[in-house]
């Protein structure tokens, strides 16, 4: 089995800042691509920035500048910095990771239970 466990959320004032932390565990190959999504009420699940297992790095626009993701391949270990928060980014936060159980398995993906994340104005 595999398991993704997120810590790091809470409440925090516009301005402020948050680290969340994304550690996989289990039965585990290898890593490929982790990502955060996020959630909002009454809104669909989004991506908010991704990292390769070579380091590459994309995230959506409103966080650019703002957020930054990063990856421990020694801890199986996923990060996102978040820096300037603002009221929009209140969400649920998901981490998510693409993981070969095996050398023979193919990929699949897993999900973390999902950590809130409120700022407040």
């Amino acid at each position: 089995q595999v398991q993704l466990v997120e810590s790091g959320g809470g409440l925090v004032q516009a301005g402020g800042s948050l680290r969340l932390s994304c550690a996989a565990s289990g039965s585990i190959f290898s890593i490929n691509v982790m990502g955060w999504f996020r959630q909002a009420p009454g809104k669909q699940r989004e991506l908010v920035a991704g990292i390769t297992g070579g380091g590459s790095t994309n995230y959506i626009d409103s966080v650019k500048g703002r957020f930054t993701i990063s990856r421990d391949n020694a801890k199986n270990t996923v990060y996102l910095q978040m820096n300037s928060l603002k009221p929009d980014d209140t969400a649920v936060y998901y981490c998510n990771a693409e993981i070969k159980r095996t050398i023979v398995l193919p990929p699949a993906i897993y999900w973390g239970q999902g950590t809130q994340v409120t700022v407040s104005s």
